[in-house]
């Protein structure tokens, strides 16, 4: 089973959620390439076995999804102290198979009254971890029709995944927590995804003049503050993300100004 078959599995499984899960992380920029207004790509995507899914802390969720899961094989795979634990779903082996985690977004200051973390949340069955900044990636998420002609599928079914612009946005808010090494893998994800949608930079401007920027509060500012120390020269994490790709030749140079370029038209005004 290939990594698209074991997604459509995922995507099956949960189908009866579809309108309460949005797919935000690597998974979400692999479906992003399959959306009618994507520019045709002639490169491999950014590679993830992680499939990440959010849904609102407050949205009711019924119904059994880890059930659901295991009835299409997956497996659930505990681990940590938290309470409830974290969990993958696996499909596959432990460590070269496919998996699933689901998000919630994390408000406040992390811990609980007694001092512990508050790290996860059980729902529907499922153990979700919270995550800050996950909020803006459930703003106005896009539907992207899979059928079988872009995947293994015999009828047609439509997914949320997170809107590009949130997507890239969301990179910026995490920087300060990333390693390096994913620091520049979200570098290539940012450049790679203006190249998919080199031609919605118009609305992606009045998206964030009008939904993303005033969705974001006072992080706003902290955006542009990041995007303009991210491209506005050459670092040391867009010359690691230029080396990323095994299938094509990327310079450091033109990650930084695609990107800068880009913010510029988006953040206008």
């Amino acid at each position: 089973m290939n990594d698209l078959e074991a997604f459509v599995r995922l995507a099956e499984a949960l189908a009866p959620w579809r309108g309460q899960l949005v797919y935000v992380g690597g998974w979400a920029h692999r479906i992003h390439r399959l959306d009618t207004r994507a520019n045709a790509p002639a490169h491999q995507a950014v590679f993830t076995k992680d499939t990440d899914l959010a849904f609102a802390a407050a949205e009711p969720i019924e119904g059994d999804i880890k059930a659901a899961l295991e009835g299409s094989g997956f497996k659930e795979q505990l681990s940590g102290e938290s309470k409830p634990p974290v969990a993958h779903y696996t499909l596959g082996t432990e460590g070269e198979g496919f998996y699933a985690e689901f998000l919630t977004p994390l408000a406040g200051s992390g811990f609980k009254r007694d001092g512990k973390p508050d790290a996860t949340l059980a729902k529907a069955g499922i153990t979700a971890q919270k995550i800050r900044h996950l909020d803006i990636l459930l703003v106005d998420p896009w539907v992207v029709k899979l059928h079988p002609d872009n995947a293994p599928l015999k009828t047609s079914m439509d997914i949320r995944v997170a809107n590009p612009l949130a997507f890239m946005v969301q990179k910026f808010l995490i920087q300060k927590q990333r390693p390096a090494k994913k620091r520049a893998q979200d570098i290539l994800y940012i450049f790679d995804t203006v190249g998919l949608f080199g031609g919605q930079m118009a609305a992606f401007q009045k998206l964030w003049k009008v939904v993303i920027g005033p969705g974001l509060g006072k992080d706003r500012d902290e955006v542009i503050k990041l995007n303009e120390a991210t491209f506005s020269k050459v670092t040391d994490d867009v010359r690691s993300a230029a080396l990323i790709p095994q299938d094509r030749k990327l310079t450091a140079e033109e990650i930084q100004s695609t990107c800068q370029l880009a913010f510029e038209q988006i953040f206008e005004g």
